[in-house]
């Protein structure tokens, strides 16, 4: 009888670990971390490009995200095909992730990258301008792999994060605006600042173009637009 017991007994200890596992909360590493599955439809029903228009797909956070419910006629009527790949949030290390799925499987001529707000704001982990640079490299080095030209954009303007504040951004901004463009320099690259043209005088976003001095309103966005346009012409005549 003790015997019986003993056994109940040490096969009631050995299922526990497995009990608890099953009331674990979810592990963040089998998430979709990048929210790889928010363009999966979307990109599985996109035809293959024309010939006739050369797309070009804007990869961002919610800056990019929300450009096209802000202003629906600038993504009509180009003569170039334009994909909004933008995701409220996310970090410069989240667009590598998604690189590959959302812009290179798409068969574009021309990406526009807009990175870094979110890395300055650290939105997944402590800002190393270091880290969020060789993030943006290896998306170009992923795009000139694949014959997919370039359109570096810089960092717009920030004073405050509404959500994470009084980690004083404009300057960081700045000196990481500063960086991707010498890189965008040093190999050939087209860079497009938005930044200098929608900077107030304390390096944050001007109160016309934005109403939470991070994203921008219609007017902001209308600043932006024939400076992407410029952008994309530019990148489209090299070879």
């Amino acid at each position: 009888m003790k015997l019986l017991i003993a056994v109940v007994l040490l096969l009631s200890l050995c299922t526990r670990p497995v009990m608890a596992q099953t009331t674990q909360a979810p592990d963040p590493l089998r998430t979709d971390w990048a929210k790889l599955a928010r363009y999966a439809a979307a990109n599985k029903a996109l035809p293959p490009p024309s010939a006739n228009a050369p797309r070009v797909v804007l990869l961002g956070n919610s800056i990019t995200d929300a450009w096209p419910n802000a202003d629906p006629p600038f993504f009509a009527g180009k003569p170039y095909e334009l994909i909004g790949r933008g995701i409220s949030g996310q970090t410069s290390p989240q667009m590598l992730l998604r690189f590959r799925q959302d812009v290179l499987e798409l068969q574009p001529k021309v990406v526009a990258i807009l990175a870094g707000t979110n890395d300055v704001a650290e939105n997944t982990g402590p800002y190393d301008p270091h880290a969020t640079l060789n993030n943006i490299k290896s998306m170009v080095e992923l795009a000139r792999a694949n014959k997919v030209r370039v359109v570096l954009c810089s960092v717009l303007p920030a004073a405050e994060f509404g959500w994470r504040k009084g980690l004083n951004p404009a300057p960081k901004i700045v000196a990481l605006n500063a960086m991707i463009k010498e890189y965008a320099r040093q190999n050939k690259l087209v860079y497009l600042d938005y930044h200098t043209p929608m900077a107030d005088e304390r390096m944050g976003l001007k109160a016309a173009y934005g109403e939470d001095g991070v994203h921008p309103n219609l007017a902001g966005y209308r600043v932006m637009e024939p400076l992407l346009q410029q952008a994309v012409t530019e990148a489209l005549k090299q070879k």
